[in-house]
């Protein structure tokens, strides 16, 4: 869901109308949220990218599993958005691999996949919490998955 700000008009006795500025349902918590995203194709990563950044998310952009893995092993993220089908190691591998060295951010997984029918994916993703948004999704779908993600773990703290 996009944040936007809505001016609301507040009239006092005597007083000129103040305007009053509230945030539209959902908003992401405080401070910057860093993700991490797993994504082969460089175009499609690359809008993501550029419209994370632009919600003020800290984003490193990895084409493969390894590469993510060599990532998450040096820090933590607040988010995992990760694509199901990746060269080298795919999503379900490094999930698997996340999950031995660094269970505690199994919880921050957001997939990706064009390919949720898939009977190759169907069974890893009946094995798990983490959210699946289907290729093509939209980007408000994108945010609205980031926000729960975020606020469940808030949440678990």
């Amino acid at each position: 869901m996009r944040q936007t700000l809505r001016p609301k008009t507040v009239s006092q006795a005597a007083e000129p109308k103040t305007k009053v500025y509230d945030l539209t349902k959902q908003s992401i918590p405080a401070g910057v949220k860093s993700v991490l995203m797993l994504e082969d194709d460089v175009d499609f990563s690359e809008i993501l990218c550029l419209f994370l950044e632009s919600h003020s998310f800290q984003v490193t952009c990895v084409t493969n599993g390894v590469d993510g893995l060599r990532q998450v092993m040096s820090k933590d993220f607040d988010i995992i958005l990760c694509d199901l089908l990746m060269p080298n190691l795919p999503g379900d591998m490094f999930h698997f691999a996340v999950e031995r060295a660094k269970n505690h951010l199994c919880k921050r997984f957001i997939f990706m996949t064009g390919y949720k029918a898939d009977p190759k994916w169907t069974g890893f993703l009946s094995k798990i919490t983490s959210p699946v948004l289907g290729k093509p999704f939209s980007l408000d779908d994108l945010l609205s998955t980031i926000q729960t993600v975020l606020t469940e773990n808030a949440l678990a703290s």
